[in-house]
């Protein structure tokens, strides 16, 4: 978990006659050689790769030494009949850290000629991630050549994951056969959830001296991945959590209840007066008399994350005294210090818990931690959200997967001198459209010097999210980076630009979600103008830049997952040089719009008007949802493509 849940372990009680050491599933685990050996390799010549068998055990147990510990089998068997994959597949990499131990594994190669390479435990390697710095280890598989089997087992002994987890049970590969087993102690009962049309997991109540559950699922066709589709969401999968201890019944293990009154005591501690007025110290900048809440709360959030860093690597809870003196917190310190703050400046907000809606979809109707995976911070007085976690972001303007879905918000009620926290499942409205624009305008004259030279003023505003990667960042570094990134913004229209001048204003980290970041600049080119003869081609269109542009050779089978809504505003006005006339007007008319209930959702409109010897353009062009259903995908792409096809207008000037 992103927002790494401090661990509230329940109390299970320990009985030493259940789930012994020596009655663990993997100690007596070996190869099946009937895996392999039934496939029937005819049947599979149009694959590049199979994956055979699917195998996976979680098992459960009470230890002498360790208390409770979680075993997890892996077992995996593909047939390869390409040399890419086995160029992709001679690795076998091991999930080993210092809190996840190898208990056993095994690999081996079974090639064409039906040969076995098997692999001892010597034969496992280490390396090390030059990026991160962090050591690996992997089964380097020897003796594959196309048309071989790879089989591989590993076991892993880790601290148990019952909160809430997540299997797969499909990907871009066609599954022969997959099986999940999971098995505790008979005290211990889990519940499962299936999605996207996987079977239920089943209890086998043959078993008596345990809890067992198992999941089989035959053949299995992989999902192909597809432009900004929500893939992980439409997987077929698993979420399964420990639901209840039979020795303990009353109590509820996992639920939003639980973990919203968890969640609020830590991030609401009865503070000393000490610490009180080192965190009002540390603030003490950003307070100004009069001052509006959100001016206020965008003050102490730039405050925040231009002066604390944040340790993504720990999750050790500092004290807030030494997150001040040191300037350094956790995830958990840090949620602590924006609560703290909010808090001694009588600011009313709640915390909210999510998932990214392009990783998984968030399930209100099983309550399951997996689900918990992001901080935001809600403030109802300003319906606006803040992503405490995320530097790059600003008040009003999350990480658009986290909106559009829904969170769990942990809120504070007060009754009598009982102060608690009470969490409700609920929407996360995304930023609207309006508030996300990119805006131009541009007056352009022909240089009477040289008809093909175009001479323009423009302007660019970028409002919202198309500013926030920048104008934040703006003021504080040197003028020549911030030349250079003014040239790539105006560049980005086309290359062949010489720019006379350039700025920006509106570029500091105050003017964010306040005024929109504007780029000036005076600009020629003579890339838009071409001869034909007697007469010019004037690529009008291309003044916008370049425009994305759907294709689509097969029919489209996933939804399509945008992180926000847009809206784009473009004015041309064009001085059209003397003794020219304009032919084909009209090809500039376009519209393309899709509405639902007489709503425009997606709209593309661009439209002339000739006033004399100029020519205005008017080009507006919006997206009012971020998830795109596969039943309206045409007339999405219809709109996205009417963008494209207006750049590629070009008008024909002809001589009087």
């Amino acid at each position: 978990m992103k927002t790494r849940l401090l661990n509230f372990l329940i109390a299970l009680i320990s009985i030493s006659a259940i789930a012994q050491d020596d009655d663990l599933f993997y100690k007596s685990y070996d190869w099946n050689d009937d895996i392999y050996q039934t496939f029937d390799v005819s049947l599979y010549q149009d694959k590049d790769i199979v994956l055979v068998d699917d195998k996976r055990v979680t098992e459960f147990a009470f230890s002498d030494t360790e208390y409770f510990v979680e075993y997890q089998l892996i077992h995996k068997t593909y047939w390869l009949n390409s040399n890419d994959k086995i160029e992709e597949f001679n690795k076998v990499y091991l999930p080993i850290s210092k809190s996840r131990k190898l208990e056993k594994s095994k690999a081996r190669v079974i090639n064409s000629e039906g040969k076995v390479f098997e692999l001892s435990e010597s034969k496992i390697l280490e390396a090390k991630d030059n990026s991160s710095g962090s050591s690996y280890k992997y089964f380097a598989l020897e003796g594959i050549d196309k048309g071989s089997f790879i089989d591989y087992f590993y076991v892993i002994k880790k601290y148990p994951d019952y909160q809430g987890r997540r299997l797969f049970f499909q990907d871009e590969y066609f599954r022969k056969h997959s099986a999940f087993d999971l098995i505790a102690p008979s005290n211990l009962e889990f519940t499962s959830k299936s999605y996207n049309g996987l079977p239920e997991m089943k209890l086998d109540t043959l078993v008596t001296n345990k809890n067992h559950w198992k999941l089989r699922v035959g053949e299995t066709d992989g999902l192909e991945e597809e432009e900004k589709a929500a893939y992980n969401t439409k997987l077929q999968q698993l979420i399964y959590k420990l639901d209840r201890n039979s020795l303990n019944p009353s109590k509820e293990i996992v639920s939003y209840g639980n973990i919203s009154q968890e969640i609020f005591k830590i991030y609401n501690p009865e503070l000393d007066k000490k610490t009180i007025k080192k965190v009002n110290g540390f603030t003490k900048k950003e307070e100004i008399d009069h001052i509006d809440d959100e001016t206020l709360i965008r003050n102490l959030e730039n405050y925040i994350k231009s002066n604390v860093y944040y340790n993504e690597s720990e999750n050790n809870m500092y004290p807030l005294e030494t997150v001040i003196d040191n300037k350094i917190a956790t995830s958990n310190s840090l949620m602590l210090l924006y609560a703290t703050v909010f808090n001694l400046h009588n600011i009313d907000f709640e915390i909210v818990l999510t998932i990214a809606r392009d990783q998984c979809e968030f399930d209100e109707d099983f309550e399951s931690y997996n689900f918990l995976d992001e901080y935001l911070i809600y403030f109802p007085d300003l319906d606006l959200y803040m992503e405490p976690l995320n530097y790059g972001n600003r008040l009003g303007f999350p990480n658009g997967y986290l909106t559009d879905t829904k969170g769990l918000f942990i809120k504070k009620v007060k009754i009598g001198d009982f102060v608690s926290g009470i969490g409700k499942v609920k929407y996360i409205e995304p930023v609207n459209y309006d508030k996300s624009a990119y805006n131009m305008k541009m007056d352009v004259e022909f240089d009477p010097n040289n008809i093909n030279n175009l001479r323009m003023n423009m302007s660019k505003e970028m409002h919202g999210y198309y500013a926030i990667s920048l104008q934040p960042y703006l003021g504080l570094i040197k003028p020549e980076e911030k030349d250079q990134m003014a040239e790539a913004y105006i560049k980005s229209l086309n290359e062949n630009i010489t720019i006379l001048d350039q700025s920006f204003e509106n570029d500091t980290m105050d003017d964010f979600a306040k005024k929109p970041l504007r780029l000036n600049a005076k600009i020629e080119s003579e890339y838009f103008v071409e001869n034909a003869g007697n007469k010019l081609l004037f690529k009008v269109g291309e003044l916008i830049g370049p425009q994305s542009e759907m294709y689509q050779e097969k029919a489209r089978k996933l939804d399509v997952c945008d992180d926000y809504e847009r809206k784009f505003k473009h004015m041309l006005t064009i001085k059209i040089p003397e003794g020219y006339t304009l032919n084909n007007l009209e090809d500039i008319n376009i519209h393309e719009e899709y509405l639902e209930d007489g709503e425009e959702i997606f709209k593309f409109h661009s439209q002339y008007r000739l006033e004399g010897d100029v020519l205005k353009i008017r080009v507006d062009e919006f997206y009012n949802k971020t998830t795109i259903p596969v039943a309206i995908y045409e007339d999405y792409r219809r709109v996205i493509n009417s963008a494209a096809n207006f750049n590629k207008i070009t008008l024909v000037m002809i001589p009087n």
